[in-house]
């Protein structure tokens, strides 16, 4: 992780005013911002370990948090919210045998929601691994899981 870490910060430079590229593309890396990376970021770019953790708590893209492999938000903003999302979400916790802001045994998804992506013409919304789905209905929550799953199959395939 070390290294990994050390390659992130060299891309942007041990300034401080970086900070938040280097927290984003170690997310970006791990899918949360593990307690290892954020001492070695303290370690490396001088920044006390209160300023990196205000930083990680104030942005709501980042997780202290391990997560899964698969992120599936929903959208609860009201637009999203009165046209069906919390059975999306009910639907979503049913298949992935998690509730909401969990994440599964195997580490593979993690169920969020959020209040609003500002895409409510496109209500109720489902972002997977950052791909907006738009219009969704309880059935179709089962296909993408399905189709993030055969994905995942053929990867480990190849």
């Amino acid at each position: 992780m070390q290294r990994t870490v050390d390659k992130i910060i060299d891309r942007y430079g041990a300034e401080e005013a970086e900070l938040l590229a280097v927290l984003m593309d170690i997310q970006a890396e791990y899918n949360y911002l593990p307690r290892p990376a954020l001492e070695r970021v303290s370690e490396v770019m001088g920044v006390s370990r209160s300023r990196i953790n205000y930083m990680a708590t104030f942005f709501s893209a980042f997780s202290l948090e391990e997560r899964g492999k698969h992120i599936c938000t929903v959208c609860m903003g009201t637009a999203c919210h009165v046209r069906g999302a919390p059975m999306l979400v009910e639907e979503f916790e049913r298949i992935l045998e998690v509730k909401a802001g969990g994440t599964t045994e195997d580490m593979q998804f993690t169920l969020e929601t959020v209040n609003c992506v500002g895409a409510c013409a496109l209500g109720p919304l489902v972002i997977v691994d950052g791909e907006y789905h738009g219009n969704q209905k309880s059935a179709q929550v089962s296909r993408l899981v399905k189709k993030v799953r055969k994905a995942d199959a053929k990867e480990g395939a190849a």
